[in-house]
Order: C-alpha cells, then sequence, then structure tokens
C-alpha cells in the first residue's frame, strides 16, 4: 500500500491513522489536506472531520535498483545485482554471465549506466543520491591498470623530457591519474582540452 486517504476530528488526528496503515514515517510520506475539519450549528450538528492524502514516497535507491534491473533486462544479459554500502557511498554491484556487455569498452557501457541510474534516482529524492556501479570488480581493475599506466608514462616523460599526454579519460578516470602522480615530485599533471576529450597531461619539472 503506497497511498491512503484517511479522516479524523483534526487533520492531526487523520495523518496519524493514515502513517498507522501506512506503517510510515511522517519523512516518508507526502501529506495532502483534502479538506480541513469543519463544526457545524453550535458545534454539534452538521460537524465534517478533516480530511487528508497521504502518499508514500518513492524510494530513490530502489527506483535506481529497479531502472537498473530492467536496463539489463533489455540488453539481453542474465545478471544480479546487489546493493552494498561502503566508504566511498552506495554501490549497486553486478554479477552474472556475460558481464563484459555491460561494461563496454573501457567501462563506457557501465559508466552511461551509471549516470541513467543516477538520473533515475534523483528523479525520485528530494536530496542528492550518489550510485556507484561496479561489475565483477571491474573498478578495481581498471583503477589498478591506471595507475600502472600513469607509473610507467611518468618515467616517459622523464626520459624523453617532454609532456607526455594521456587518451581522453572521464572525470573519475582523471582523477584516478592525478591521484597516483601527486605524491611524485619529478613530475606534474593537468588536464586540459574539454570533454570528452579532456585527457591528463603528464609534465616533467
Amino acid at each position: 500500500m503506497n497511498k491512503v486517504t484517511v479522516s479524523g476530528r483534526t487533520v492531526e488526528e487523520a495523518v496519524v491513522q493514515g502513517l498507522e496503515k501506512l506503517e510510515a514515517d511522517r519523512g516518508e510520506v507526502n501529506i495532502h489536506v483534502v479538506e480541513e475539519a469543519q463544526k457545524g450549528f453550535l458545534g454539534l450538528i452538521g460537524n465534517r472531520p478533516a480530511v487528508v492524502e497521504i502518499t508514500r514516497r518513492p524510494d530513490p535507491v530502489k527506483t535506481g535498483l529497479n531502472f537498473l534491473r530492467e536496463a539489463i533486462h533489455h540488453m539481453g544479459v542474465s545478471a544480479s545485482v546487489e546493493v552494498e554500502e561502503r566508504k566511498e557511498g552506495l554501490y549497486f554491484l553486478i554479477s552474472g554471465q556475460e558481464i563484459g556487455v555491460l561494461i563496454g569498452r573501457r567501462g563506457q557501457t557501465l559508466d552511461s549506466l551509471q549516470y541513467l541510474v543516477n538520473l533515475a534516482a534523483n528523479k525520485v529524492s528530494d536530496k542528492f543520491v550518489r550510485i556507484h556501479l561496479d561489475a565483477e570488480g571491474y573498478r578495481a581493475r581498471r583503477k589498478e591498470a591506471l595507475e600502472t599506466l600513469a607509473g610507467r608514462l611518468a618515467e616517459k616523460a622523464l626520459r624523453i623530457r617532454r609532456d607526455v599526454q594521456l587518451e581522453p579519460m572521464n572525470s573519475m578516470e582523471r582523477k584516478i591519474i592525478h591521484s597516483a602522480l601527486q605524491n611524485d615530485g619529478r613530475v606534474e599533471t593537468y588536464s586540459d582540452g574539454k570533454d570528452p576529450n579532456r585527457r591528463v597531461v603528464i609534465k616533467p619539472k
């Protein structure tokens, strides 16, 4: 049950009854007063109760999760999704067969799905919700590969004494490169260009 219409001697009484029926807290619902309580003649004859309509607010996490599961289904992939809380935030973890289809080239499909899931979730949320997507540990493997690449290209920049440009990357992956080299006093990094062609440049000091 996601919606009830209840009446009571006062608006507050009606609201309390509605919350009990929905088994919800005030922060989980929207309350619409359909009609205020009205007293009849001499406060006795023709009394009319207050009427309120209480609707349970959509859960942004469930909304995002349902969107992702439907998207995976329409892509013809058999996979399951679990929700996990991590220190970085909320993760939807995808596992199953043919996961490569959901990851795409250098994670582009996974990034697109993540963007759409966040749009769906935040469409029904009063507060901003950030949801991360991962598939069979892809994010960790990609992070490790980028850190290795950063180290290798930093050495190249030092060897040839020239700036080295990386391929275009999204903001998350550029951040990994910057972080990997931030404590290397021999080089500095900066981002150049405009999305979707923005890239990291490694410059020897």
